[in-house]
């Protein structure tokens, strides 16, 4: 895990999924006015992002209703984020991300990635690839600027930890 003072572009935008389209993109600014953006960060082309899509729904669970917004941004068009997805694109908010802008404004190497983007655009932790105890410490920067509790990583039936893929392909 990395605290940074990586700040995103507030030109950056962030286009969601809805109902298997891509929905009215906007600045991520726009999406930072109340909460901070608690974000995974897939590629669905890859088995290593499938192989933490279960891990990932129960984390971004376990924060519903506290002061973030929870997402998912998967580096894919539509049609193919619905279909790696699944039934999770429902969900949860979903960002379509198919030119990476996203991840290589938050700076990212390694996917999957589990990103705490603060209300004011800066990147306040950040974990890469499949290490419960990375993505822990960002459950705790979470809990701690919403003052929220935290979760214990990994959990019964969670992956062996393993490096993420090429975040930029």
């Amino acid at each position: 895990m990395a605290a940074t003072d990586l700040k995103l572009p507030t030109d950056l935008v962030l286009t969601p999924l809805v109902k298997g389209a891509a929905g009215k993109g906007r600045p991520v600014m726009e999406w930072l006015t109340t909460f901070h953006l608690a974000s995974v960060v897939l590629d669905p082309y890859t088995n290593e992002s499938s192989w933490i899509l279960r891990t990932a729904s129960r984390v971004l669970e376990e924060f519903r209703g506290c002061d973030v917004r929870i997402n998912m941004i998967v580096t894919a068009g539509p049609a193919d984020a619905s279909a790696f997805l699944g039934p999770l694109a429902d969900k949860f908010l979903v960002f379509c991300d198919p030119d990476r802008a996203a991840v290589k404004a938050m700076g990212l190497t390694e996917l999957p990635a589990f990103v705490l983007t603060q209300v004011d655009g800066v990147i306040g932790a950040k974990a890469e690839g499949w290490d419960p105890r990375t993505w822990e410490k960002v459950c705790d920067a979470i809990a701690e600027i919403t003052k929220w509790s935290s979760i214990e990583l990994p959990s019964s039936g969670d992956p062996v930890p393993f490096s993420g893929s090429p975040a930029l392909g």
